[in-house]
């Protein structure tokens, strides 16, 4: 199953100590694929970074890099999906290229999504994907 991984979520999830940890652990055990861009990527080390420190998000870039179950998309269409922030539309602009399963997120300006027909981005949270991942 390939995914979009918002930020937030990625972020809350690298810690053993988080509630939220399985997301990462469910990763590293390749029970499904994460779809990214560079902006994403370049997203990921710098949110990281400021919360977590250089050092945890170079190893973390560093894994994503080289595990097999993530896949780098190129977006050479813009979609501009999410008005209220713009920053937002590189998740969606991914999910459409790679056709990905669900964009998983808390951020509620993926909501408007649910109203646009076409293209279809199924956008869901943490408790949803991790039923999802428990009834595969």
């Amino acid at each position: 199953m390939k995914i979009v991984l918002d930020t937030n979520i990625l972020l809350v999830s690298i810690s053993p100590r988080s509630r939220y940890h399985w997301v990462w652990q469910r990763f590293l055990d390749e029970k499904f694929s994460i779809c990214v861009t560079t902006d994403i990527l370049q997203e990921y080390e710098e949110i990281i970074g400021d919360h977590m420190g250089r050092e945890v998000a170079n190893t973390i870039l560093q894994i994503l890099e080289s595990a097999t179950n993530v896949e780098l998309v190129t977006s050479y269409f813009r979609w501009n999906l999410i008005k209220t922030d713009y920053d937002d539309n590189k998740f969606v602009d991914c999910a459409i290229t790679a056709n990905a399963k669900y964009l998983v997120s808390h951020d509620s300006h993926f909501k408007i999504l649910k109203e646009i027909p076409f293209p279809k981005v199924q956008v869901i949270n943490l408790v949803q994907f991790q039923k999802i991942l428990a009834d595969s």
